[in-house]
């Protein structure tokens, strides 16, 4: 409901009246306007070393959890494989009303006849019957064969379990350094920030002293928006970073990650190729995930040619059969059974030839396994070497921009120059800066690949 107010031009009261309501109106609109963004929560901060966001990927990352439903489904799939082997008891009870034709059963008309029946089909009767079934396979190869290849199946969901654990870990330890670089960008950023502003000072305070140009100041005003917007590209670069880590991890989007550890040199132990491929060989969970494959290969195709082996089984029933049920009486049956193959159309021998090619091609898998983790080792190491002395060289260089800017720095302020030294010297000082982050994150990540390639990941952490 709406009330007007009609106040008159020449009334400067009533004008006064109005001025305070509309400012109370108004201001109490913004009290609640803020007082409603205050109220809105906070995402939680969730602070992470390496090692925490290591073990939240373990236990959350998608992966992971998919291997374990894997695991358990190749133990349900041995369980059954197991179950072919034990008694299977089954009972059944039934009641049906009917009729018989004696003539099909070879009883001519006459007989019958003789038998004081009118008719071939006898009358409507009841019949009755409950009983108990057991089938118990005595001997057979191949389902013994079957049964230890589902649980070889076990044992490589197991082994490629532990595959995608480790590869999850380094994935999250690079993913890690990653956000670490790009928080190490965004200091270097705002670094380079503090030093264009204190130049642009001293290019300006040049200028009102006469000493400087117009020239000077325009271009440290260059070289701070420059870097200004670096810094707004490093910032989303270290967002994005962070959800990439989120993503890994398998945790909530709405938390204000916060990575505790930062890039760093330590010292690593140098060590020979020979040595790291010795530990690699012995560690190294695919290469015993492809040598149980190929044992669940062989046992597979052991499976198959079995069924060629005679197999015997004993079958029984006992239960009660009777027109009535309480003229039931007790039956039983009770017998071995032996199976021998003779022709099946040639299937059998069409699956024997499947799996001996299953074989071979887990043979020539394990040849490509053993040289991709040679690969992956040497690889590493020369990565590990080349970016450890890319550490020093960074470093060192860093130390020589700090001198160049100084030099140039103080050649502005005394006149001696122009601020174009200077200039360069900044430029020279943000690369140094990248050069000695980006080597620090391909040190600290060779280590995570290394760690990886010889099957030491857990160790690292």
């Amino acid at each position: 409901m709406w009330a007007s107010i009609r106040i008159r031009p020449h009334c400067p009261v009533a004008g006064l009246v109005l001025f305070l309501i509309l400012v109370t109106v108004f201001c109490g609109a913004g009290i609640e306007i803020v007082a409603a963004e205050e109220s809105e929560p906070n995402p939680p901060e969730l602070k992470l070393s390496l090692r925490d966001a290591i073990q939240a990927a373990v236990d959350n990352n998608v992966n992971v959890r998919l291997l374990k439903e894997r695991i358990a489904a190749a133990q349900s799939a041995a369980n059954t494989s197991f179950g072919a082997l034990l008694p299977n008891v089954s009972g059944h009870a039934s009641w049906r009303n009917q009729t018989i034709n004696l003539a099909a059963f070879g009883l001519p008309q006459d007989r019958l006849g003789a038998l004081g029946l009118s008719g071939s089909v006898t009358q409507p009767f009841d019949v009755y019957d409950a009983r108990a079934s057991l089938v118990q396979n005595i001997f057979s190869l191949s389902l013994i064969q079957r049964w230890r290849a589902a649980k070889s199946g076990v044992d490589v969901a197991n082994l490629e379990a532990e595959v995608t654990k480790r590869d999850v870990m380094a994935t999250v330890g690079l993913l890690y350094m990653e956000a670490t670089r790009a928080a190490a960008a965004v200091n270097a950023r705002q670094a380079d920030m503090e030093l264009s502003q204190q130049l642009l000072k001293l290019a300006q305070d040049r200028k009102k002293a006469g000493v400087a140009t117009g020239l000077d100041v325009t271009r440290e005003e260059v070289q701070l928006e420059n870097t200004r917007q670096r810094l707004l590209v490093a910032d989303n670069d270290h967002e994005s970073a962070k959800l990439n880590l989120i993503r890994a991890l398998g945790i909530d989007f709405d938390v204000r990650l916060t990575l505790t550890d930062e890039l760093a040199f330590v010292t690593v132990a140098s060590q020979t190729p020979t040595h790291a491929l010795l530990a690699a060989r012995e560690n190294r969970a695919e290469l015993k995930a492809q040598v149980t494959r190929q044992k669940l290969a062989s046992l597979s195709l052991s499976s198959i040619t079995s069924e060629r082996i005679p197999s015997l089984s004993l079958n029984g029933d006992y239960g009660w059969i009777g027109l009535k049920p309480d003229d039931a009486l007790v039956t039983r049956s009770i017998g071995l059974m032996l199976s021998v193959p003779i022709f099946d159309g040639g299937q059998r021998e069409a699956r024997i030839s499947e799996t001996r090619s299953r074989v071979r091609q887990e043979s020539i898998r394990m040849e490509d396994v053993s040289d991709q983790i040679t690969l992956e080792v040497r690889h590493a190491l020369l990565t590990l070497d080349s970016s450890t002395q890319q550490v020093s060289v960074a470093e060192k260089g860093i130390e020589l921009a700090k001198k160049e800017l100084t030099f140039a720095r103080d050649r502005f302020a005394a006149g001696l120059t122009t601020n174009i030294e200077v200039t360069n010297a900044q430029t020279s000082m943000a690369r140094a800066r990248d050069n000695v982050i980006e080597a620090l994150f391909r040190f600290n990540a060779s280590r995570i690949n290394l760690a990886r390639a010889k099957g030491e990941i857990e160790n690292l952490f």
